[in-house]
């Protein structure tokens, strides 16, 4: 049986992430079924599921705080990719890690440019490829 939180974390996770965030919760299934279902619940099915921010608008602010964290660069790459789903552009993404040098200094910015570069890069690829 799901839940409401469950349900609206599962949209909420969908239109983010697309199928993406579905192999990401499939993976922890093996070894934290709870937490996955937490996952859902918490971030995506209370919080992200806000009325008061657009889901662009909680993109450019996971993006600011994951750069500022600047030890996650997995999870930034994943929410770089939700950015560009809901909207942001690749420039918004750019000025958004770049602003947080200002706040958590310029090797946090640099390796977080960096995620965002891998990341392009790939999208270019596949685009061509599937061209």
């Amino acid at each position: 049986m799901t839940s409401d939180r469950f349900e609206r974390g599962q949209a909420a996770l969908s239109r983010i992430h697309g199928h993406v965030g579905e192999g990401v919760m499939a993976a922890l299934q093996d070894i934290a079924p709870d937490f996955a279902r937490l996952i859902i619940e918490f971030p995506y099915g209370d919080i992200y599921a806000r009325p008061g921010l657009t889901p662009k608008e909680r993109q450019i602010a996971t993006l600011a705080s994951l750069t500022t964290l600047g030890h996650a660069p997995k999870e930034l790459k994943a929410h770089i990719q939700g950015a560009l789903n809901v909207g942001c552009t690749r420039q918004e993404v750019v000025e958004v890690i770049m602003q947080m040098a200002v706040y958590a200094g310029f090797p946090a910015a640099v390796n977080a440019l960096l995620v965002a570069k891998e990341l392009f890069a790939e999208i270019d690829t596949s685009t061509r490829n599937a061209g």
